[in-house]
């Protein structure tokens, strides 16, 4: 059944090789040693993957995988170190500080990738 089985988010990249980079160097992930032609598949918590493929250019401006953590703004200042830059919003209902929203005690965070895929940190509320 569905509602058991894992699921893996597949972003497109323009440039399979930048994204490559991005995704080790950047986000400190790991290519699983099981590989798909062509793509790459990344390791992440709890069993989860991550699979890029390569794709001509697509207009994309919704969040398209979101990484759950315990401690975001440790997880930011890492990310940050390692020069990712993070979002900041001012719309009806969403504004960010410091690259974070709270909503109700639920943290969350945006950046994009090399590629211009909009991935999001989260923290359920403590």
């Amino acid at each position: 059944m569905l509602s058991q089985a894992p699921i893996v988010p597949c972003l497109p990249a323009t440039d399979i090789t930048r994204a490559k980079k991005f995704y080790k160097e950047k986000l400190g992930l790991k290519e699983s040693k099981a590989q798909e032609p062509g793509g790459a598949t990344f390791d992440c918590g709890d069993g989860t993957k991550l699979y890029i493929y390569p794709r001509g250019p697509v207009k994309i401006d919704h969040t398209q995988a979101s990484f759950m953590v315990a401690d975001i703004e440790a997880e930011m200042k890492d990310l940050r170190a390692r020069g990712v830059v993070f979002e900041e919003y001012d719309l009806p209902g969403l504004k960010t500080e410091n690259g974070i929203v709270n909503f109700d005690g639920f943290k969350s965070s945006w950046f994009k990738d090399s590629e211009g895929n909009i991935l999001a940190i989260g923290q359920m509320p403590k």
